[in-house]
């Protein structure tokens, strides 16, 4: 398997998700469903369904806080968009077009995760990015 196919479907699994519950969302949704269109255009209006099914469940996940159904959600997305480029190898750099418009940084699938403990009188800085303290 080509592993620029693999890392291709996991940023587009991963960008789906997180534009889910943004103001991007219906031109990720678009960009999509144009590329199904054209690659597999008898798959199109059912992946387009399944987009907003997905959202919605999404949607939901995030408020209740279910990081295991997101998750999932970001894993099927992932296989589905793995398989369309596997099976129309002509849609990698469409696809890689679209990511990049959607998310232009790459701060979709960078996904950071930290854990502190902190007893007494100790103090725990943590940042995901730039943190700038202060102190006097």
């Amino acid at each position: 398997m080509d592993p620029e196919v693999t890392l291709l479907a996991q940023s587009a699994g991963t960008t789906l998700i997180a534009l889910m519950a943004t103001d991007a969302w219906y031109h990720a949704r678009d960009g999509v469903t144009r590329l199904w269109r054209r690659t597999q255009p008898e798959r199109a209006e059912t992946v387009a369904a399944e987009l907003e099914a997905s959202r919605e469940d999404g949607l939901a996940a995030v408020a209740a806080g279910d990081e295991e159904t997101l998750e999932e959600l970001r894993l099927q997305w992932q296989g589905l968009v793995r398989r369309l480029l596997v099976a129309e190898p002509a849609a990698v750099e469409e696809l890689r077009a679209l990511l990049d418009q959607l998310d232009p940084g790459g701060s979709a699938t960078r996904q950071i995760t930290q854990h502190a403990t902190a007893s007494g009188e100790a103090r725990v800085f943590q940042a995901g990015r730039d943190q700038h303290i202060a102190e006097r």
